[in-house]
């Protein structure tokens, strides 16, 4: 017999800012039932349910690690409705609308050789607390020997397609040319079927049979440049893609350039008249030099802190959101619009706030949506292959020493007016730039924000940044600690 957070703990799989997520080899059928009894247990808690739903991606092993938990889930003695390859968010509305749990299986942005397990309350997204009590849990089962067989039901699909396409009463989109770029996203079957409904006339670009990492946070050179050539050669009016499981947006102006995820956050807010926000740290600052909200709260990075910012909004304010530096779009209230009440939806969501931002543009241009925001203009890339150790040396270094750090970094000429600690290093400096440190929640990766008046510079001290932070030794950071 085997007990679940036995197993749980000898896996080398993690909690991280958006799920379980670990090596694919690491996620053997074992391991797949260990999270998905101790979830299941930890949801009787607190609800009564009959039925798990579970979805996937489209990465090469994210239909396996779904039988294996559903074959535990039938162990336990649940249903399971199997909603195939489909965005996350069109999962956790189904579910929410059913009142049951459900298991994403996605890796989202991460490589293709490693995945991952969301995990969805019947009221929305896990918290914290919850986290804990799936890694504690005690259950105990036998091995997996063999595994059940699943068939899909489209209807989660068809479900997240009328929740947007029944938003609005005519064609709206009619006369624009939209590129989807579809690459190997869960929703690159559902994308052109809405943007058809809304009038639009779709060209279908780059589906790929292989995996394809897309980070919204940082979007390769190779990206920006398909970006370019793409609206040019296609004459398009906007390019929309996702990244892997389709919670995390990103849209491209008629010039090919992508707007930033924060940035489409923001205006999609202002289109919903949305009256409070809790965002991430890492956010750009124009959300409050826009003026536009009567409280943003800033939170850790992940969704579940965003969430959890939702529960004090919800006392003072009638609507309330949040959005994160990645782009996802989480609906905290229902909201009315468009003379209908779009209902709430607590999670990550690519769909709204691309909609938003074309529907404030379909009597101008998606470039003309940022000329009344404030000039603020936020960088970002990473380093990949990064110890987890090294960037804890660094953050601890910085948090004791941030002078010292800022020196090491190529910025001795500068000072640090603040330093926020709620979620990595965010330095303010002297002249008006943050320079944001952080380590990534689930893969060994360290990122930098920089936010500046200039996207130019903000670009060049990304570069700069990343660049010292891949030599730094550690062990003289280790060294001054210490001494």
């Amino acid at each position: 017999m085997l007990m679940t957070h036995k197993v749980i703990e000898n896996s080398n799989i993690a909690f991280g800012t958006s799920g379980a997520r670990g090596l694919v080899e690491d996620f053997s059928a074992d391991v797949c039932a260990a999270f998905t009894l101790s979830f299941i247990q930890t949801m009787h808690f607190s609800f009564k349910f009959d039925t798990l739903a579970i979805a996937i991606d489209n990465r090469p092993s994210s239909f396996f690690m779904a039988k294996a938990c559903a074959t535990a889930a039938q162990l336990y003695g649940l249903n399971v409705i199997y909603y195939g390859v489909i965005p996350t968010p069109a999962l956790a509305f189904k579910a929410i609308a059913l009142n049951i749990p459900s298991i994403m299986v996605t890796g989202s942005h991460i490589p293709f050789d490693r995945n991952g397990l969301k995990f969805y309350r019947p009221d929305g997204e896990i918290s914290k607390a919850d986290e804990s009590s799936i890694v504690n849990g005690h259950f105990t089962f036998e091995p997996l020997d063999t595994l059940v067989d699943i068939v899909e039901d489209n209807s989660a699909a068809k479900s997240y397609l009328a929740r947007y396409s029944n938003l609005f009463e005519t064609p709206w989109l009619k006369g624009k040319r939209i590129g989807i770029y579809q690459h190997s996203s869960a929703g690159r079957d559902i994308y052109p079927e809405l943007f058809e409904l809304l009038g639009a006339e779709i060209v279908l670009i780059g589906r790929s049979d292989i995996f394809v990492s897309i980070d919204t946070e940082a979007v390769s050179d190779e990206d920006c440049q398909k970006a370019i050539e793409w609206t040019k050669i296609y004459q398009l009016d906007a390019l929309f893609s996702t990244d892997g499981d389709g919670d995390r947006p990103m849209l491209a102006d008629e010039n090919g350039q992508w707007l930033r995820g924060d940035i489409l956050g923001l205006l999609c807010a202002q289109a919903l008249n949305i009256e409070a926000l809790a965002i991430p740290v890492s956010c750009n600052t124009a959300v409050e030099l826009s003026r536009q909200f009567k409280f943003v709260m800033r939170t850790k990075i992940g969704s579940p802190y965003v969430i959890s910012g939702f529960s004090s909004l919800q006392h003072d304010y009638d609507t309330y959101a949040g959005f994160e530096a990645n782009g996802g779009f989480l609906l905290g209230s229902d909201v009315h619009f468009n003379q209908q009440v779009l209902a709430a939806l607590p999670t990550r969501d690519a769909i709204l706030p691309v909609l938003m931002a074309l529907f404030s543009a379909k009597h101008s241009t998606v470039s003309s949506l940022t000329e009344n925001l404030p000039n603020r203009f936020t960088h970002s890339d990473r380093l990949t292959n990064f110890a987890v150790a090294k960037s804890q040396k660094i953050i601890q270094f910085g948090t004791t020493s941030p002078k010292k750090l800022l020196s090491q970094l190529g910025l001795l000429s500068k000072d640090a007016i603040t330093l926020n600690t709620i979620d990595g290093l965010r330095f303010t400096l002297d002249d008006g730039d943050i320079v944001h440190l952080r380590p990534s929640g689930n893969a060994p990766e360290f990122r930098c924000y920089v936010e500046s008046d200039s996207l130019f510079h903000a670009k060049k001290c990304v570069e700069a940044v990343l660049g010292r932070l891949s030599v730094i030794n550690t062990d003289n950071i280790l060294g001054e600690l210490n001494g």
